[in-house]
């Protein structure tokens, strides 16, 4: 009886000592110690990613004080790590349907990983927290005969897509060729400011609708413009970016998108934009800041 006992407080001792290891109240330290995670949910499966695997996750990018700055769903191939608390050990801490919070150094995140300079609201040396909801992960071989086999399931709702659009085009009399990557990019105001070069911050305010004029999302009506470094992964749709890329600060522009350059064949993580659905944003550039303005 004595040793169970013994046995018993050897175990709480421990237990105490990994929960006091930690400085954030609730987070665990994993074993590298860079790393500090919350686990929210479990899911039945306990299969865990390895580098090379293509993984599709819920992904939230926060402060300390819990402001988010950016969210969305994404499917990627997930890189081997490159050094020790890289977010991609966060990835391969959860199995299917795990939801978790990390804290992680946002330098290292920005620097190393999106190679972009930090934020301007996040301190020099300081941590970050990123929330995931693992939805799924696929080897590669898998993730390829899937692919294939959904695009010709998909290959006539693309082409519906294509069509509606194309009538839209027409119905509005818009007679600007589309870019080489088929978005439509229309000027409305033009300025001599500075132009933008990957890893300047940016700041942005939009407003995005559905080819019908309903509005679905805009930064103008919340009064918050959006803030985001230009160039790295997971920021912004594609389309925004390209035309982002195109303007100068102070600009303003109408932008036409078919789903392969906004939010695709899964549609938006919100479930407010659906599969296959063309948008139109109207984008403010309002501010560039170079990377030596942030030096």
């Amino acid at each position: 009886m004595k040793v169970m006992k013994s046995g018993v407080i050897y175990i709480l001792l421990l237990f105490l000592m990994a929960c006091n290891s930690s400085p954030y109240p609730d987070y665990s330290q994993a074993k590298d110690g860079k790393i500090y995670y919350r686990l929210f949910m479990f899911g039945d499966d306990r299969h865990k990613p390895e580098a090379g695997d293509y993984i599709t996750a819920d992904i939230a990018y926060q402060t300390m004080d819990d402001s988010i700055f950016f969210q969305g769903k994404r499917t990627f191939q997930l890189a081997q790590s490159e050094f020790e608390g890289s977010i991609e050990q966060c990835f391969m801490m959860l199995a299917e349907n795990d939801s978790a919070s990390f804290i992680i150094s946002a330098d290292k995140l920005f620097k190393k990983t999106l190679d972009a300079k930090l934020p301007s609201f996040i301190p020099e040396n300081s941590s970050m927290k990123v929330g995931i909801r693992m939805r799924m992960i696929r080897s590669a071989k898998e993730y390829k005969r899937e692919k294939e086999e959904f695009l010709a399931w998909i290959e006539d709702f693309g082409e519906y897509e294509q069509t509606v659009l194309r009538h839209f085009i027409e119905e509005q009399k818009i007679d600007i060729k589309p870019t080489a990557s088929g978005m439509y990019f229309i000027p409305l105001t033009q300025t001599r400011g500075e132009t933008v070069q990957k890893g300047d911050i940016v700041t942005v305010n939009y407003e995005g609708k559905f080819l019908n004029g309903e509005f679905f999302d805009s930064t103008v009506k919340r009064n918050q413009p959006f803030e985001f470094v230009f160039g790295t992964e997971w920021q912004v749709i594609e389309g925004m970016e390209e035309a982002i890329g195109m303007m100068r600060e102070g600009e303003k522009a109408l932008i036409i998108l078919p789903s392969d350059l906004a939010w695709g064949t899964d549609g938006s993580s919100t479930g407010i934009v659906p599969p296959f659905t063309s948008v139109i944003y109207e984008l403010e550039l309002i501010q560039v800041r170079s990377r030596e303005e942030q030096v």
